[in-house]
């Protein structure tokens, strides 16, 4: 294989590989898929599969020294690397096989560059781990998060770890949410790429530390290189003592959001 990615930034690296993976994802997008069950109603499709693997041929090309955790393949590479790529291959595999076009494709270095892409926008949101950017039709826009939209998107999909302190579903029948904000429920990270470009206000999904998940790593490092406020629903910083992620556009809908969760004080 030629080693097109040779000399390519980290971000660039990242953009690369979640673009051929979304090229997979949208070339096989309506067809009739094997299915590989993982039990509780998860599965896989031939299209997670397929798009991990050209993905995990990018990063083993671009930067054969290091480590790749990938959804559907596990652990690969050097146990020693302390550089470690995690790769989302289809985030809302749910939503695409009955085709729902709302997935995203999430490659991350572990806190470092990332990007997400969405397979049928053509939009590829990256950061270098400092500054976050869109890049379509060969265009780089500075992501610009903003709550105008007053769109909330909360993750419902199970388990439920902080029940019943804590259920997503009972913030949406919160007067003084739908008050203030308007929910909406996508069931893909995508929607983190969305508020650290301004298309959603906040994002909330209950869990336990999510900084080394395959499927919010990439959109983390989006929203903080974008300038978003990034806590667990508690509060706590992200990480191994943080539980779940509230991320908002701004300082005021992080506290008012806060406030519903219960994690205000």
């Amino acid at each position: 294989m030629i080693d097109s990615y040779t000399g390519r930034d980290d971000a660039e690296v990242a953009a690369a590989a979640a673009l051929a993976g979304a090229d997979v994802v949208r070339a096989m997008y309506g067809r009739r898929l094997t299915r590989v069950d993982k039990g509780g109603g998860d599965f896989a499709t031939a299209a997670d599969i397929e798009a991990e693997k050209t993905i995990l041929a990018v990063l083993h090309e671009a930067r054969p020294d290091d480590a790749v955790l990938g959804e559907e393949s596990g652990r690969q590479g050097a146990e020693g690397s302390v550089r470690q790529w995690l790769v989302d291959p289809l985030c809302g595999t749910l939503n695409y096989a009955v085709g729902n076009m709302l997935v995203a494709v999430n490659v991350a270095l572990r806190d470092g560059a990332a990007a997400v892409a969405d397979p049928f926008s053509g939009e590829v949101f990256l950061t270098d781990g400092r500054n976050a950017w869109v890049r379509q039709d060969g265009a780089d826009t500075r992501l610009a998060p903003t709550s105008a939209t007053s769109l909330v998107d909360v993750n419902l999909d199970p388990p439920f770890p902080g029940a019943p302190g804590f259920r997503a579903v009972d913030l949406l029948a919160r007067p003084d949410f739908v008050e203030r904000f308007r929910p909406r429920v996508v069931s893909t990270t995508l929607a983190l790429a969305w508020v650290a470009a301004g298309k959603r206000a906040a994002y909330v999904t209950d869990g336990g530390d999510l900084s080394g998940s395959v499927h919010f790593a990439a959109g983390i490092a989006l929203c903080r290189a974008a300038g978003c406020v990034v806590t667990g629903i508690d509060g706590a910083p992200v990480g191994r003592s943080g539980r779940g992620l509230v991320v908002a556009a701004d300082a005021e809908t992080h506290q008012l959001l806060m406030s519903m969760t219960g994690g205000g004080g």
